[in-house]
C-alpha cells in the first residue's frame, strides 16, 4: 500500500464521501470505512469504484468509475466540518458500522 496524506498507509479508514451529482444509497455525503487500491489512487465504498481525478475536477477530487460523476472524499474531522469547502452545510448519514469509531473520534478517544 502506498502511504499518502489519504491513505496514511491504512488498508482501511474512516472517511467522509460526498456525491457532487449522485446519492450513495440515498444519502448525498456519507462517513464509513473506505478501502484503498495498491497505488492509492482509487478507493472502494459501499461497492462503489472511485478513481483520483487528474488536475481536480469541478467540485471533486474522484470520481465514479462507471458513471463518471463526481466525489469529494477526504478524511474525517474531528471538529465536523466534512462538506467540500465551496458547500456549505450537507446532511451527512453514517454507516452503522462506522458510528462507534466516529464518536469516537469526535470525541477524541484513540481506538
Amino acid at each position: 500500500m502506498k502511504t499518502s496524506q489519504l491513505t496514511r498507509g491504512e488498508k482501511r479508514r474512516l472517511m467522509y464521501v460526498e456525491g457532487k451529482e449522485q446519492l450513495i444509497d440515498g444519502a448525498r455525503a456519507r462517513i464509513g470505512w473506505v478501502t484503498f487500491s495498491k497505488s492509492g489512487r482509487s478507493v472502494y465504498y459501499r461497492g462503489i469504484t472511485l478513481s483520483r481525478l487528474k488536475g481536480g475536477g469541478t467540485s471533486g477530487n474522484f470520481f465514479h468509475a462507471e458513471t463518471r460523476t463526481e466525489f469529494w472524499v477526504s478524511g474525517v474531522k474531528q471538529r465536523g466540518s466534512n462538506a467540500h469547502p465551496a458547500e456549505g452545510r450537507v446532511d451527512v448519514l453514517i454507516d452503522d458500522d462506522a458510528r462507534d469509531a466516529y464518536r469516537e473520534m469526535r470525541e477524541g478517544v484513540s481506538t
